[in-house]
């Protein structure tokens, strides 16, 4: 069991494994050349997007900005593209169909919609905004403009996640009554935000801490499984205070539309984090212990679950590649929607007001 991670081993586990294991993009489908845009490069995982991109021989990276000027001219030096320091010679670029917004979060709410106005499909870093109104009018303008969106949960691509969906939308949980999804790495103890990052452990610019950054993904398959939430509590705090009062941990209680009771936890303070995900109901139960996807159902010919699953769905393409080949012409791709980002963020939102104010909250819709 590893007992420790470090960023290298974080990025690598949650991308290039799944990278590898995933359907090649569809070129030959297509058979269309794209010409993107980077509109700002501060998200940690910005090199694994580059990565991705430069992978892509119909991908062409035109132009890269951010507001910091020597942010820009490293990506664009990686790219080969040119470093702007006016956003208007994207918004302004009819070969520019697509842009790819890695900023900080409290950025992308005037970057997003200028990229609605200028008519610029988009890959949007999770997530979507600070707060659940700005998120929902930012949904509102890109479907308004009727343009291609997603963002990065790629925890969707995954099999094993790919197979619970699968058979929570077939009952073969019978009625599911409980849930548990937990995302942790040891972040805060290995200073991954120090220096480079560090605008991402400061709420009022990450809109959210270490709960939100990583709890988002395991909020969306719970969301994306079970669909909306009622109401949360939680609580959340900072562990070392290595960030000042920026959150390292928490839990949340979900209950959910459906009467589906669920737990959350997230945090950059966890040398493990064994248990994944567990579904439990009145006909089936499943759990991911140690990267392992163990299922039984009374409904289905799985009936051990001692027994680690080894038939599962093949890895679908990461959400960069999903996104890439929407715009090329691939039709069906499984885009995370718009208002499907702003509900995650409104959740969220609900589950830090919770925590401070020790009480349950409404999720707005």
């Amino acid at each position: 069991m590893k007992t420790n991670y470090n960023r290298r081993d974080f990025i690598a586990t949650a991308s290039v494994a799944t990278l590898a294991a995933a359907a090649l993009p569809a070129w030959a489908e297509t058979g269309k050349n794209l010409t993107i845009a980077f509109v700002g490069v501060a998200h940690l995982h910005t090199a694994s997007y580059v990565d991705i991109v430069q992978k892509r021989p119909d991908v062409r990276v035109k132009y890269v900005w951010d507001h910091q000027a020597d942010r820009a001219g490293a990506r664009a030096k990686d790219t080969g593209a040119q470093a702007v320091t006016d956003l208007n010679a994207i918004w302004n670029d009819p070969e520019v169909g697509a842009v790819v917004i890695l900023s900080e979060t409290n950025r992308h709410h005037e970057l997003v919609q200028a990229a609605a106005r200028a008519g610029k499909h988009m890959f949007v870093e999770k997530p979507l905004g600070i707060t659940g109104r700005e998120s929902y009018a930012m949904a509102e303008a890109i479907e308004k403009a009727g343009l291609l969106f997603t963002t990065g949960y790629f925890l969707r691509t995954d099999p094993r996640h790919l197979f619970l969906k699968q058979e929570v939308a077939a009952g073969n949980f019978g009625q599911i009554t409980r849930v548990r999804a937990s995302l942790c790495h040891n972040g805060s103890l290995q200073g991954w935000f120090d220096q480079e990052w560090r605008w991402m452990a400061d709420p009022k610019i990450a809109g959210v801490g270490a709960f939100g950054d990583l709890g988002t993904h395991k909020l969306d398959l719970l969301m994306w499984m079970l669909g909306g939430i009622e109401s949360v509590t939680a609580e959340i705090h900072p562990v070392t205070h290595r960030y000042g009062n920026c959150d390292e941990t928490g839990e949340a209680l979900i209950r959910f539309q459906n009467g589906v009771i669920g737990t959350l936890a997230a945090g950059w303070v966890d040398l493990e984090d064994p248990v994944g995900m567990l579904i439990s109901g009145t006909a089936g139960h499943a759990v991911i212990f140690n990267n392992q996807l163990y299922y039984a159902s009374e409904k289905t010919a799985h009936n051990d679950s001692r027994k680690p699953m080894t038939s599962l769905p093949p890895a679908g393409k990461l959400p960069m590649n999903q996104f890439l080949d929407a715009v090329a012409g691939s039709r069906g791709e499984p885009l995370v929607t718009p208002r499907e980002a702003a509900a995650r963020v409104a959740a969220m939102q609900a589950m830090y007001e919770a925590g401070n104010h020790r009480t349950w909250k409404h999720v707005a819709g």
